[in-house]
Parts: C-alpha cells; sequence; structure tokens
C-alpha cells in the first residue's frame, strides 16, 4: 500500500468522524435552541420573566400554546375540591375556557383542558401555578393583582356555584370555599 492511499483513507475516517460527532453537535445546538425559543415565548405570552418558573412550567410542558390553560387551572382545582367534577361543574369550566381564556375547541390547550377534566392534574400543577401566580403578582401594582385576582377567582367561584353547594342549594361546598381561600392566597405579595 502506498502512503497517498493510506493518506487518503486517513483523511476520510478524520472527515466521517468528525462529520458525526458534528452532526451530534448540531442536534444538541437544534435542541437548546428550541428550549429557548420556547421559553421565550412561554415568557412573552405569560409576562413571567422568572427563569425557574419558567422552567417549571415548561417541565410540565405547557408552552405558549397551551398557557391558557394554565390559566384556568384555579377552576379545574375548584370542580376536583370535593374528590371528583360533575357535569355543571364541567360546563362551567367550559364555558369559562371559551370566554375568559379565548379557547378555542380542539386545539392543544382545550386537550389539555379536557384532560385536566377527565383525569386529575398532579398538585405539581398547583404548586407551579401558585409559583407563577406569586412571580406575576411581584411585578404588579396592588390595583392590577386585585383586578387579576378577582378575575380569576370569581371564574373558580362560579365554578363552585355551578354544582349547586350542599343539597343543589346556590353556594359552595366546605372543601370547594376551602379550595378558593387556598387559591386567593397565590395573590398575596
Amino acid at each position: 500500500m502506498n502512503k497517498e492511499f493510506l493518506g487518503e483513507r486517513r483523511a476520510a475516517l478524520e472527515e466521517e468522524f468528525f462529520a458525526r460527532q458534528n452532526e451530534q453537535l448540531k442536534r444538541a445546538l437544534r435542541e437548546q435552541e428550541s428550549h429557548d425559543s420556547k421559553r421565550e415565548a412561554l415568557a412573552e405570552a405569560s409576562g413571567v420573566d422568572d427563569a425557574g418558573v419558567l422552567e417549571h412550567l415548561l417541565a410540565l410542558d405547557i408552552s405558549a400554546e397551551t398557557f391558557a390553560a394554565l390559566r384556568l387551572v384555579p377552576l379545574v382545582e375548584t370542580a376536583w375540591a370535593d374528590g371528583r367534577v360533575d357535569d355543571k361543574e364541567r360546563e362551567a369550566v367550559l364555558a369559562a375556557a371559551r370566554r375568559v381564556a379565548k379557547l378555542k375547541q380542539r386545539g392543544p390547550a382545550h386537550q389539555l383542558l379536557e384532560s385536566w377534566l377527565t383525569e386529575r392534574p398532579s398538585p405539581r400543577l398547583v404548586e407551579t401555578w401558585t409559583e407563577y401566580v406569586a412571580a406575576l403578582s411581584a411585578t404588579l401594582d396592588e390595583q392590577a393583582r386585585e383586578q387579576l385576582r378577582t378575575e380569576i377567582i370569581g371564574a373558580a367561584r362560579g365554578v363552585a356555584e355551578a354544582a349547586g353547594g350542599i343539597l343543589g342549594v346556590h353556594g359552595t361546598s366546605k372543601a370547594e370555599q376551602a379550595k378558593l381561600d387556598e387559591l386567593a392566597r397565590a395573590f398575596a405579595e
């Protein structure tokens, strides 16, 4: 074998090695850019710039597209307060989704909301929601924070009242009221 042939083979081997390594690096870079762009879109959609809260949201597969459903977590939690979601509560949550969050049927946020009404979400979701509200509340003045709290807790109260309270009498059950109180505390400074 001559030196020229070995040199060509060596060069081809090195090129193949670095091409594979470069492809792995390119893939890792694309994944990082995708993660960064998702985080930026979520920050823009939510108004949150706390990196820890954004990472929690991303870990739960919350994207800018599904952020609207996150806004409805208090409604879902209130519906589940007594351990199950009845038809009236379900309809109240879905109506609020259409009205308050402008959720479109068949979109990813609507599908996520439907799954939350079928199977109770993990407690981690409420923890993340609480962190989000605390971070957001810290950026708002008192009037804006109260307006947001009134809007969100008011919608959640509507879900609680949809079930008819105790024995069908208008109002909320003790479990629902406890959940509403817990959710409202998230807005405190």
